[in-house]
């Protein structure tokens, strides 16, 4: 199983770096939401598991961005079958 543990993030630079390093994206990833949909439903082999911790510091620091991540992540965990999403400790944040 791959775990990727997402802490105190604030840009979409910051998630894209720390995705790519946790779950070892291919080179070609192109680092915006559409990139990000293709990686996690065909490039990266699961089960994968991604825990999202103190996402209130990611919704503030993300903006509108914030939901529109989730909502991707969810759909890709749906899509996907093997991969889940966890944000311990506190509630998603979403409106």
């Amino acid at each position: 199983m791959k775990h990727c543990r997402l802490t105190d993030i604030r840009s979409l630079d910051q998630l894209y770096n720390e995705l790519a390093r946790q779950l070892g994206f291919p080179p070609h990833f192109g680092r915006n939401l559409d990139a990000l949909w293709d990686v996690l439903t065909t490039d990266i082999e699961g089960p994968l598991e991604i825990v999202w911790e103190n996402p209130e510091l990611s919704r503030a620091g993300l903006g509108d961005d914030y939901a529109r991540l989730v909502a991707l992540f969810e759909e890709a965990a749906a899509e996907r079958g093997d991969m889940t999403l966890e944000f311990p400790a506190k509630a998603k944040l979403l409106g």
